[in-house]
Protein backbone atom coordinates (compact mmCIF):
# COMPACT_ATOMS: atom_id res chain seq x y z
CA UNK A 1 0.00 0.00 0.00
CA UNK A 2 1.03 3.55 -0.63
CA UNK A 3 -0.55 6.47 1.01
CA UNK A 4 0.15 10.02 -0.60
CA UNK A 5 -0.74 13.14 0.84
CA UNK A 6 -0.74 16.63 -1.38
CA UNK A 7 -0.25 20.04 0.50
CA UNK A 8 0.42 23.29 -0.56
CA UNK A 9 -2.68 24.26 -2.27
CA UNK A 10 -4.56 27.62 -1.51
CA UNK A 11 -5.89 30.71 -3.15
CA UNK A 12 -3.76 32.83 -5.19
CA UNK A 13 -4.19 35.69 -7.23
CA UNK A 14 -3.73 35.46 -11.21
CA UNK A 15 -0.19 36.08 -12.13
CA UNK A 16 0.75 34.06 -9.34
CA UNK A 17 2.69 31.08 -7.61
CA UNK A 18 2.23 27.95 -5.61
CA UNK A 19 4.42 25.04 -4.90
CA UNK A 20 2.74 21.82 -3.93
CA UNK A 21 4.09 18.92 -2.44
CA UNK A 22 2.71 14.72 -2.33
CA UNK A 23 4.52 12.99 0.69
CA UNK A 24 4.46 9.31 0.26
CA UNK A 25 4.45 6.38 2.47
CA UNK A 26 4.02 2.70 2.80
CA UNK A 27 6.67 1.80 -0.26
CA UNK A 28 9.69 3.12 -1.35
CA UNK A 29 9.02 6.02 -3.30
CA UNK A 30 11.65 5.45 -5.82
CA UNK A 31 10.22 2.46 -7.37
CA UNK A 32 6.88 4.16 -7.76
CA UNK A 33 6.22 6.71 -11.13
CA UNK A 34 4.61 9.72 -10.34
CA UNK A 35 1.60 12.11 -11.38
CA UNK A 36 -0.02 15.24 -10.98
CA UNK A 37 -3.91 15.39 -11.73
CA UNK A 38 -6.62 18.10 -11.48
CA UNK A 39 -9.98 18.29 -11.98
CA UNK A 40 -12.55 21.35 -11.81
CA UNK A 41 -16.02 21.44 -11.22
CA UNK A 42 -18.31 19.47 -13.76
CA UNK A 43 -15.32 18.52 -15.21
CA UNK A 44 -13.35 14.97 -16.32
CA UNK A 45 -9.88 14.36 -14.06
CA UNK A 46 -7.43 15.48 -16.37
CA UNK A 47 -3.30 14.74 -16.83
CA UNK A 48 -1.02 17.43 -16.10
CA UNK A 49 2.25 16.13 -15.16
CA UNK A 50 4.14 13.62 -14.91
CA UNK A 51 7.64 11.89 -14.06
CA UNK A 52 9.83 8.93 -14.14
CA UNK A 53 11.29 7.53 -11.36
CA UNK A 54 14.27 9.04 -11.26
CA UNK A 55 13.21 12.24 -12.55
CA UNK A 56 14.89 11.94 -15.01
CA UNK A 57 11.90 12.23 -17.66
CA UNK A 58 9.24 14.92 -17.39
CA UNK A 59 5.77 15.46 -19.08
CA UNK A 60 3.29 18.57 -19.20
CA UNK A 61 -0.18 18.93 -20.53
CA UNK A 62 0.19 21.78 -23.26
CA UNK A 63 -2.04 23.84 -21.02
CA UNK A 64 0.66 24.01 -18.54
CA UNK A 65 3.50 23.48 -20.50
CA UNK A 66 5.91 26.32 -19.66
CA UNK A 67 4.35 27.19 -16.62
CA UNK A 68 4.86 24.03 -14.61
CA UNK A 69 7.42 22.52 -13.23
CA UNK A 70 7.39 18.65 -11.59
CA UNK A 71 9.83 17.45 -9.77
CA UNK A 72 11.31 14.78 -7.02
CA UNK A 73 13.27 13.96 -4.04
CA UNK A 74 13.71 10.12 -3.20
CA UNK A 75 15.46 10.97 0.05
CA UNK A 76 12.31 12.90 1.04
CA UNK A 77 9.98 10.60 -0.83
CA UNK A 78 8.06 13.89 -2.11
CA UNK A 79 6.94 14.51 -5.20
CA UNK A 80 6.90 18.86 -6.05
CA UNK A 81 5.19 20.69 -8.46
CA UNK A 82 5.82 23.93 -9.08
CA UNK A 83 2.81 26.29 -10.45
CA UNK A 84 4.05 30.02 -11.60
CA UNK A 85 1.81 32.51 -13.67
CA UNK A 86 -1.04 31.04 -12.78
CA UNK A 87 -4.10 31.53 -14.07
CA UNK A 88 -7.97 31.28 -13.37
CA UNK A 89 -8.56 28.21 -15.69
CA UNK A 90 -6.06 26.25 -13.26
CA UNK A 91 -8.11 26.34 -10.60
CA UNK A 92 -8.93 23.00 -9.79
CA UNK A 93 -8.75 19.84 -7.19
CA UNK A 94 -4.80 19.18 -7.77
CA UNK A 95 -4.17 14.86 -7.05
CA UNK A 96 -1.31 13.33 -7.03
CA UNK A 97 -1.11 9.67 -8.01
CA UNK A 98 1.58 7.02 -7.89
CA UNK A 99 2.07 4.00 -10.25
CA UNK A 100 3.86 0.53 -10.02
CA UNK A 101 3.50 -0.38 -13.50
CA UNK A 102 6.81 -1.49 -14.45
CA UNK A 103 8.47 0.32 -17.23
CA UNK A 104 10.33 3.46 -17.68
CA UNK A 105 8.49 6.86 -18.95
CA UNK A 106 6.01 9.00 -17.63
CA UNK A 107 2.31 8.37 -17.50
CA UNK A 108 -0.57 10.38 -18.57
CA UNK A 109 -3.63 8.44 -18.32
CA UNK A 110 -5.61 8.18 -14.62
CA UNK A 111 -5.70 4.29 -15.67
CA UNK A 112 -1.98 3.48 -15.09
CA UNK A 113 -1.92 4.56 -11.35
CA UNK A 114 -2.94 2.62 -8.76
CA UNK A 115 -2.64 5.22 -5.86
CA UNK A 116 -3.75 8.80 -5.02
CA UNK A 117 -4.17 10.98 -2.51
CA UNK A 118 -7.09 13.38 -1.14
CA UNK A 119 -6.71 16.21 -3.36
CA UNK A 120 -5.52 19.61 -2.69
CA UNK A 121 -7.76 22.96 -3.51
CA UNK A 122 -6.47 25.60 -6.18
CA UNK A 123 -8.09 28.37 -6.84
CA UNK A 124 -6.89 30.81 -8.81
CA UNK A 125 -8.76 34.61 -8.52
CA UNK A 126 -8.84 37.00 -11.41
Amino acid sequence: QVQLTESGGGLVQAGGSLRLSCAASGRTFSWLRVGWFRQAPGKEREFVSAITRSGGSTGYADSVKGRFTISRDNAKNTAYLQMNSLESEDTAVYYCAASTLPGTGYLARTSEYDYWGQGTQVTVSS
